[in-house]
């Protein structure tokens, strides 16, 4: 028998965290409020670097001398998905790459990668003088437009190709994630379009649901 994937990307808010994004979560932790700049961003009057300007100078506002230490500590607190650390050993013992794919924090996706052996992952990055302050920008390592890219990039490094790809998202803009991979998982989808645009849509409160239609091997 042989195996059908190679890797598995991962999106992770609302994926593998029960969040709608890690930047709402460093807003509830600072208890600032963000739609005004959502609302621009969703309607074409922000860019996602000013979206992003905007959402850090939120949290400098209120805490001035905040560092990337203080913003990484509260991921500590982040409520995850079951079943991730069953999941991912599960994968990599049957010889299957895992990525997390994110336009989430950096921090978050790499505490996450750490804590759960995941091989890679790719987020947005927040600026940071040299004394671990926040310089007020962020970096964009993840095109929200086209997450495709990302994976595309994944598919190259671990030297596989798309149709041996299987991406995992829960809004529309995974959809470019699903286009680039063999199979598609929507998981506890946000809107219609991600599960019409996926192989397969799965609600569940645990990740391990997914083995199910990964682990199908060839004869």
């Amino acid at each position: 028998m042989m195996r059908k994937y190679d890797l598995v990307c991962f999106d992770m808010d609302g994926v593998l965290t029960k969040l709608r994004s890690s930047w709402c979560w460093v807003h509830t932790c600072f208890g600032v409020d963000n739609e005004a700049a959502y609302k621009a961003y969703c309607n074409g009057e922000i860019d996602e670097p000013e979206f992003m300007r905007r959402d850090i100078g939120l949290w400098t506002a209120k805490y001035p001398d905040v560092t990337i230490d203080k913003i990484a500590s509260l991921f500590q607190d982040m409520p995850l998905i079951g079943g991730i650390q069953e999941t991912i050993a599960c994968l990599e013992e049957n010889g299957i790459r895992c990525v997390i794919v994110s336009g989430g924090i950096d921090k978050a996706a790499q505490m996450i990668a750490n804590e759960f052996g995941f091989d890679d992952f790719a987020a947005d990055e927040i600026c940071t003088n040299p004394d671990g302050t926040l310089t007020g920008e962020g970096r964009i390592v993840v095109d929200l437009r086209d997450k495709g890219i990302t994976v595309r990039k994944f598919i190259e490094k671990y030297k596989t190709t798309p149709e041996r790809t299987v991406s995992i998202g829960n809004s529309f803009t995974d959809i470019p994630m699903f286009k680039n991979s063999g199979m598609s998982i929507a998981f506890n989808p946000t809107d219609p379009y991600t599960s019409e645009a996926a192989t397969h849509t799965i609600v569940s409160e645990n990740i391990s649901d997914v083995l199910d239609y990964i682990l199908d091997y060839e004869e």
